[in-house]
Parts: C-alpha cells; sequence; structure tokens
C-alpha cells in the first residue's frame, strides 16, 4: 500500500494559486506533490508570467527553488505569493 502511495504522488495534480501582487492577479497553477519550485515558476513563465528575478514566499516564508510542494507542506488551494526581489 505505502508503494501505491509512493507512485500516486508522481500523477496527482491539484491547484494551488499563485498571487502576483504588483498585478493584483490570482493565478492558479496545477502542480503534483513531487514538482519544486522552479517546475512552478516554469509553469508561470509558460503563462507569460516573468518570475525571474522574483521568489516565491509561502507562511511568510521564502521558498527555495529546490524544495518540493510536499515537502513544504502545500495544499489544495493554497495561495503562494510572488514578490519582487528588490521589494524585500
Amino acid at each position: 500500500m505505502e508503494k501505491l502511495r509512493r507512485l500516486s504522488l508522481h500523477w496527482v495534480k491539484f491547484e494551488i494559486l499563485v498571487h502576483v501582487p504588483e498585478d493584483s492577479r490570482m493565478l492558479p497553477v496545477s502542480v503534483r506533490p513531487t514538482d519544486t519550485i522552479k517546475d512552478l515558476r516554469v509553469s508561470l513563465v509558460k503563462q507569460g508570467i516573468t518570475s525571474w528575478k522574483k521568489h516565491f514566499s509561502y507562511n511568510g516564508r521564502e521558498l527555495g527553488e529546490y524544495e518540493t510542494i510536499s515537502d513544504l507542506n502545500i495544499r489544495r488551494g493554497a495561495v503562494i505569493l510572488l514578490i519582487d526581489k528588490s521589494a524585500s
């Protein structure tokens, strides 16, 4: 059963929201628990949102590029902030 649960982490997708304060937008993004913050960044770039000079913040904490969604305990419907690095 544990093996089945671990395998499901690779294909189960859920939606989170990315808040872009300077545009006052909330963007829905589909992620997997095994996705990293860098994967999230790439997903936003595909949607036309430039995020390379910005950092992600969740629960008041800056997120590292290689942390996974499951490591950060991010769940369905969570809101992640995309903040300009010069504003911090």
